[in-house]
């Protein structure tokens, strides 16, 4: 068995990382394309997760050590079932809903890109975690300022060009550590 050198493990790793910013551009621009199927997919996705997320919290109350507790924690497990079938019965509420809790989603991250960039501003690439910041930040005050009317393709379409951007990001800074990592043994 030989042992790897970093050089190696960290081209290997940002290979992945390559790998996974060009998935993300590929189904960015799927997202970008059919923005009506991704906003439902999303929804459906979302719904169902909330549904598992419930019948874990059922199977789990039942570990609970006092009965107060086990109570509760049913209690909690019905309400994410209860929530998330009605989001499977009834997806145009759910598109709505979920746009305005992107919205927050996509402000939140790019406040926390740009933060990044600034903790990060010395290193090789960091430019890219402000843009992507600066364009996450911007996707989510355009939601809010057209929600409700622009639910039904603001998810797919905004998702869309988020990946894009994250993607970008992604494939730029690997890039970054694989032109330093050439120089490690």
């Amino acid at each position: 068995m030989t042992p790897t050198s970093t050089g190696a493990v960290v081209r290997g790793a940002s290979t992945w990382s390559i790998l996974w910013g060009v998935l993300l551009i590929l189904l960015g621009l799927m997202a970008i394309a059919f923005p009506f199927a991704a906003t439902v997919a999303a929804n459906a996705v979302i719904a169902w997760l909330i549904v598992l997320a419930g019948l874990v919290h059922l199977v789990l109350a039942f570990q609970a050590s006092s009965a107060g507790s086990i109570l509760w924690r049913v209690l909690v497990g019905l309400a994410y079932l209860g929530f998330g079938i009605y989001l499977i019965l009834h997806p145009i509420v759910g598109i709505v809903t979920f746009t305005l809790l992107l919205a927050t989603l996509f402000f939140i991250e790019g406040i926390f890109n740009i933060i990044l960039f600034f903790q990060m501003r010395s290193s090789g690439g960091s430019v890219w975690f402000l843009l992507d910041g600066i364009i996450t930040l911007l996707l989510g005050l355009f939601i809010y300022i057209h929600w409700p009317s622009s639910s039904v393709w603001a998810i797919g379409t905004l998702v869309g060009v988020s990946m894009i951007t994250s993607g970008i990001t992604r494939v730029m800074v690997s890039m970054t550590v694989r032109r330093l990592a050439a120089g490690l043994p």
